[in-house]
């Protein structure tokens, strides 16, 4: 039977290397939102033993214009465990024509991190191909001996508008391992797949480009995909249980996390010099702090294939790390402290992204810290140096994480925004001058995911704060511009400031008299409503705007028509507008309201016509005429 099956690996890499590759060939559904099509694509796995795998692995991308060049770069991955070979890349014109051909030398070798880390073990090689004419085909081709076989998975797809002629993975199983599989079709695509004893093939085909429109989900929602859990896997030379959870969150705890937590007399002696008292919530907040004034962000990826934290003991010592190592360190002081906190994996996105409780995975892409106590669930952010104490950024919140812990792992859910938890508050004084300019004094103050968005001003030079200030309300014709009392309230996660200016032009003469719109330092957001809606949409960001707004007249003017309140009320979120008038004086008062969630194709058009309406209502003109 294994040499029927080599047979089978070896035909199917004779079909492949006998592709057309020619734009004349590529089906006309595929060409249609594309800016490039993967040609071809297999990876041919053969698992010998709990720790040695072969995969050979083969990609054809024809690149169709400029903006796809980037799915022409050919990147390879290689470790000390991870070992790769055979490399040949070849390029293709339009005609099919191959025109030149590549080999291992003439590929750049850069450390494989998105931040210039310290400390990797991992390394990519990558080749730019150049080329002057469009389109163009590039395959490539290589071989992966590892010992790492904790991570297996089959996504065809892995971008907006890139389109899939023929995509495949293969399986040859001849470690005797139980491997579970987890097919997520969609509409996009349905896998074709096969199992014959320990051969498993799985294939898609002709899988076209996705748009990406406004309000766009993760990409993740809307394509195919086959995963993968072995029972056994080994990673970095360390032998593993993912039967379950538990059983793989013994192995972490103890493989991963332990080694790395001592209690060195160094971190017990930081902890003493602390001097803590009063409640534990307290004793936490004042540790966090501290651990943030001490540490900074560097990427580390050493030790167990950059899943195992650097030592709590090298953190303290040097006073750096990565989100894996600063969350066991401030664990590691809390355990100095006598109390208990558990290091949570998540998957950090702006859509919500959780893991499947009866589906065990070596996954994740960032680590928190959960620290339980009797009043309330305390969960910290620890690669920052300035978000606040107990504040998770958006793209951590309403997700379930991996809390592991000494007995497995416990599956528990991270805090859900409301939109009124993440607010913009602003409280504004406007004075009409009789030339149509207005000098205004502000208040804003942000909670919650507003509060993450406005984090990097905190650190930056007055001119530059004076210059976001004049991109972000770019709508006024701004003389001068001042910021003051930038605050960043650690305690409570909030952020705020005073804003100055004078503007020329904001009122509109029509005679005598004059005309303004009653939002001056909001912007509604514009969608496209021309096509017909292709795929879902989401609203990642649940948020609440409160703005209230107090115009004074200019001398010899008063206010004439006055427009009635308005109140918009949809499943998406509610907006409301209210005008009073004291004498000279007109407070408007003006919420909008977005709630959190992902909604079919179908609700788009009513979505738009609300934002539409809040538009028009913020658009809203108020005349005032001349005595």
């Amino acid at each position: 039977m294994i040499k029927i099956y080599t047979l089978c690996f070896a035909f199917l890499s004779i079909i492949l290397s006998a592709q057309d590759y020619g734009v004349a060939s590529i089906p006309e559904n595929l060409l249609e939102n594309s800016k490039a099509i993967i040609r071809e694509s297999s990876k041919d796995h053969i698992l010998k033993a709990v720790n040695e795998m072969e995969i050979k692995s083969t990609r054809a991308v024809t690149v169709l214009n400029a903006s796809g060049e980037e799915f022409g770069v050919v990147g390879i991955a290689y470790s000390p465990t991870h070992k790769v070979s055979n490399i040949k890349v070849e390029l293709y014109d339009d005609t099919g024509k191959m025109v030149r051909t590549f080999s291992r030398k003439d590929f750049s070798d850069y450390t494989h991190n998105p931040s210039a880390g310290l400390y990797v073990d991992d390394r990519i090689l990558v080749l730019r191909p150049v080329y002057t004419k469009y389109p163009y085909t590039v395959k490539a081709s290589y071989e992966v001996n590892t010992s790492d076989t904790a991570f297996l998975n089959f996504t065809p797809v892995s971008s907006y508008h890139l389109a899939v002629q023929k995509s495949s993975f293969t399986m040859l199983n001849k470690s005797g391992i139980k491997i579970r599989t987890k097919i997520s079709d969609k509409p996009l695509a349905k896998v074709n797949h096969s199992e014959d004893g320990g051969l498993w093939q799985y294939s898609y085909e002709n899988i076209p480009a996705v748009l990406r429109e406004d309000l766009a989900p993760s990409i993740d929602y809307l394509v195919p995909e086959v995963e993968f859990s072995p029972e056994k896997f080994s990673l970095a030379g360390r032998q593993g249980d993912m039967t379950t959870w538990d059983s793989f969150g013994k192995w972490y705890y103890h493989q991963l996390m332990s080694p790395v937590s001592e209690l060195t007399p160094q971190i017990k002696a930081e902890v003493a010099a602390l001097n803590l008292t009063g409640s534990t919530e307290e004793k936490v907040k004042k540790i966090y702090h501290y651990m943030q004034d001490k540490t900074r962000y560097v990427f580390i990826a050493m030790g167990i294939g950059g899943w195992q934290p650097m030592p709590a003991s090298e953190v303290s010592a040097k006073g750096y790390g990565d989100c894996k190592a600063l969350t066991n360190y401030m664990r590691t002081l809390l355990l100095a402290a006598g109390i208990p906190s558990y290091y949570a994996i998540i998957y950090a996105d702006d859509s919500v992204i959780s893991f499947d409780k009866d589906f065990p995975k070596f996954s994740g892409n960032h680590a928190i810290l959960m620290v339980p106590t009797e009043k309330e669930t305390i969960w910290l952010e620890n690669t920052s140096q300035k978000v606040a104490y107990n504040h998770l950024f958006y793209s951590s919140h309403n997700r379930n994480a991996l809390a592991v812990k000494e007995n497995g792992i416990e599956i528990v859910n991270t805090p859900i925004y409301q939109p009124e938890q993440s607010k913009e508050k602003m409280f504004a004084t406007i004075a009409l001058q009789a030339d149509g300019s207005i000098a205004s004094e502000a208040k804003f103050e942000f909670s919650g995911g507003q509060y993450d968005s406005n984090l990097p001003l905190i650190g930056l030079k007055d001119d530059e704060v004076q210059e976001t200030m004049k991109s972000r309300h770019y709508n006024l014709k701004i003389d001068k511009i001042g910021v003051q009392n930038l605050r960043n309230d650690r305690e409570n996660g909030k952020i705020g400031y005073d804003l100055k200016l004078s503007a020329n032009g904001f009122a509109k003469k029509l005679g005598d008299d004059l005309f303004f719109p009653v939002m001056p330092y909001y912007q509604s957001m514009t969608l496209s409503g021309n096509d017909e809606r292709k795929h879902p949409f989401e609203n990642s960001f649940p948020f609440q705007d409160d703005y209230e707004i107090e115009y004074s007249l200019p001398a010899g003017y008063r206010f004439t028509d006055i427009p009635a309140p308005s109140t918009v009320t949809t499943e998406f979120g509610t907006y409301s507008i209210n005008f009073k008038v004291n004498e000279n004086k007109l407070r408007v008062h003006r919420i909008l309201t977005i709630h959190k969630g992902l909604y079919p194709k179908e609700k788009y058009k009513e979505y738009l016509a609300f934002r539409k309406k809040t538009a028009s209502n913020d658009n809203t003109k108020i005349l005032i005429t001349k005595l």
